[in-house]
C-alpha cells in the first residue's frame, strides 16, 4: 500500500496512507450512531498517535466533498455517514488494522459520550468573597436531577472538577445515592 499521508506524530502501527485514514473515518462514522466531530476526532487520533491531524481533516473535507459523509451542524463540527460512506466502511473498514479500528472506536466512543454528556449537566463556577465554588448539576431535560454546590482552593481546581463531572455524571450520582442510602 502507497505512503502517501504525512507522518508527523504518527507512532509506529500508526497509519500513514491516505486511504486508510478515509477508510478508518467511515468506519467509526459508521460504528457509531451519534454525529462525531471532525476537529475534535482528528486531535484525538493525532494525541493517540494513530494518524496525522492534517491527514485527518483532510480526509473529512474530501469526504464530505464526495458526498460519503455529511456535516449534520457547523456550529458543533458535527458529521454522520452516508449510504456510500457505509459501503466504503464495511468494504475497506477491514483493511486498517483490527487494534487501530478499536482504538480509534474507543477514542470516538469516548468523545461523542463526553459531548452528550455536556449538554446534559450544568456546570458552573463562581466567586463569592474572594472564595471558589463549583456546582455541578446533570439535568433531565432542561430540569436539574442533581445539583451539588463545591467549595473548592481556586478555579483550576473547579476547572479539573468539571472535566471529571462531565466525563461520567452518571457516576457521581449513583456515588452519591449509594452513599446516601447506606
Amino acid at each position: 500500500m502507497e505512503k502517501n499521508a504525512m507522518t508527523a506524530g504518527v507512532a509506529p502501527g500508526g497509519l500513514i496512507s491516505t486511504t486508510e485514514i478515509r477508510a478508518l473515518i467511515c468506519y467509526i462514522f459508521d460504528a457509531i450512531p451519534d454525529p462525531v466531530p471532525g476537529q475534535k476526532l482528528a486531535d484525538m487520533l493525532f494525541y493517540e498517535g494513530l494518524a496525522n491531524c492534517f491527514e485527518v481533516n483532510d480526509s473529512i473535507a474530501f469526504l464530505e466533498k464526495q458526498g460519503h459523509i455529511k456535516l449534520v451542524d457547523k456550529a458543533e463540527d458535527t458529521y454522520t455517514i452516508t449510504p456510500t460512506g457505509r459501503s466504503i466502511a464495511k468494504t475497506l473498514g477491514s483493511d486498517v488494522p483490527f487494534t487501530v479500528r478499536q482504538r480509534a472506536y474507543t477514542i470516538a466512543l469516548q468523545l461523542v459520550s463526553r459531548i452528550r454528556n455536556a449538554k446534559e449537566t450544568d456546570i458552573s463556577i463562581s466567586s463569592e468573597n474572594g472564595t471558589t465554588y463549583i456546582t455541578c448539576s446533570a439535568l433531565d431535560g432542561e430540569k436539574p436531577f442533581m445539583s451539588v454546590k463545591l467549595l473548592v482552593s481556586d478555579e483550576a481546581q473547579a476547572r479539573f472538577i468539571q472535566e471529571k463531572f462531565i466525563d461520567d455524571p452518571t457516576k457521581i450520582y449513583s456515588g452519591i445515592i449509594d452513599l446516601l442510602t447506606k
